[in-house]
């Protein structure tokens, strides 16, 4: 179940296309909004600012160039607080791919679209939403973030290939946009790619492309991500969950710097850099029965560590200030101070989740504290979770309904070995309690969590 407080707009001319998107994404997400003339995007935005857009790119018929879509595009990302933005087009035509990607969208469907697809992009859409705007410099003062940073500055000029390590949360898709930013592909695109998310069965179409009737529901060509990369940077996200059989096909399109769409009869050159990222302990990696030595060779020419927050609480007050004015701000709540103590003990905090976690749990202070100060407690860290025990079972009484009285405490400890599970993330684990965030948030205030 996703979060029923997102806001997803579909802007589509063709009602067929825009009706079946909403009935497709309703069933996942709460507010699905259609239009079908850009004219009326202003006062859509002013009632009903939406956290993801579908934007068509041609709204006059026969027009194929995209230029109309790019032009809402480029409206789009010049807001305050721009949405993540997924370009549809009826044409897979890569250099317009690309161009709206250089733009700002986060990401592109050809049209028809798999139903699976659509969805995963969407999903992906609202997990960068909601984990805020990707910046161009990496947060922190720390000597372990002057480290990280010293080794962005040095590897970003070259063509060498970057894997990035570190635990949920640690901020490592940060990293190789910091790297893309400062390389000489600063021009081309960024796009980032969840490869632990990609079916085996469709993982050559997303990443290599196919040609119309490549295969039964392969209607229109399609590009893949190494074409609507070329000249930029490809993040391959979570790149330690692929499976075997596709890390050999991966490999086979980095050792020739090519890839062949599916029905192709020839291959095409790529020009990417790669930069991947997992979240894998490094002597995993290291096993053949989870990831092929010789690809590994491939992608960790540089290996950049990311350290987990509790391993520089140094960073935390400089984090903690950034991210409540952020939420104060885009909350519109009034701008407080932190209260020393409660400052003493978030840096003592060990932040399972780092700074994902932070983050929601400034989010939490911002919207349910309610005193002059920031407090410790409003943060919802005053239990820790992971010592959260299950309740010993009561022997058998007398007394009538005593169970009853049990429920507040079941739904707290249920509450927070979700959080565990979730590592803090919010989002996550409201989706594990069937919950919108809106409602975890009025329960863990509710629970003093």
């Amino acid at each position: 179940m996703a979060d029923s407080t997102a806001r997803i707009l579909i802007l589509d001319d063709d009602d067929d296309v825009a009706t079946a998107a909403r009935m497709l994404l309703r069933r996942r997400h709460g507010e699905v909004a259609t239009l079908d003339d850009p004219a009326r995007l202003d006062a859509q935005l002013a009632s009903a600012p939406p956290d993801v857009v579908l934007l068509d790119l041609n709204f006059t018929p026969g027009r194929i160039d995209g230029a109309e879509g790019l032009a809402v595009l480029d409206r789009l990302r010049a807001l305050p607080r721009p949405p993540v933005v997924i370009a549809l087009t009826a044409y897979a035509d890569v250099p317009l791919a690309v161009e709206a990607l250089k733009r700002g969208a986060g990401d592109f469907i050809t049209k028809p679209w798999d139903n699976a697809r659509l969805t995963a992009a969407v999903d992906a859409a609202l997990a960068r939403r909601i984990n805020g705007p990707a910046v161009p410099g990496l947060m922190g003062d720390s000597g372990a973030m002057r480290e990280v940073k010293a080794m962005i500055a040095g590897v970003a000029p070259t063509e060498a290939n970057v894997m990035v390590l570190g635990e949920n949360g640690v901020g490592k898709e940060l990293v190789a946009r910091a790297i893309h930013q400062a390389s000489s592909r600063a021009h081309g695109s960024f796009l980032a790619v969840d490869m632990g998310t990609l079916p085996e069965a469709t993982f050559e179409s997303e990443l290599f492309g196919h040609r119309k009737g490549a295969y039964t529901d392969a209607k229109m060509e399609r590009a893949g991500r190494f074409q609507a990369a070329r000249g930029g940077t490809l993040f391959l996200d979570e790149i330690g969950n692929l499976p075997l059989p596709s890390q050999a096909k991966l490999l086979t399109a980095l050792e020739r710097r090519e890839v062949t769409p599916l029905g192709a009869d020839r291959p095409e050159a790529i020009d990417v850099r790669i930069v991947s990222a997992t979240n894998l302990e490094e002597s995993r990696l290291f096993d053949p029965a989870v990831f092929r030595p010789d690809l590994l060779f491939r992608l960790n020419t540089i290996v950049i560590r990311v350290p987990p927050l509790r391993e520089r609480r140094d960073d935390v007050p400089g984090l903690l200030h950034h991210y409540l004015s952020l939420y104060e701000s885009q909350y519109q709540r009034p701008v407080r101070e932190l209260a020393p103590h409660a400052l003493e003990r978030l840096c003592a905090w060990s932040w399972p989740g780092n700074v994902r976690a932070l983050r929601h749990a400034c989010e939490r202070a911002v919207i349910l504290g309610t005193h002059a100060e920031y407090r410790y407690a409003d943060f919802g860290l005053a239990a820790p979770v992971a010592r959260m025990q299950a309740p010993a079972v009561q022997p058998a009484s007398d007394t009538p309904a005593r169970e009853d009285f049990r429920l507040g405490s079941l739904e707290r400890e249920t509450i927070a070995a979700a959080l565990d599970k979730a590592q803090g993330n919010i989002s996550l684990a409201a989706r594990m309690l069937g919950l919108s965030r809106a409602a975890l948030y009025r329960k863990l205030g509710k629970h003093g969590i």
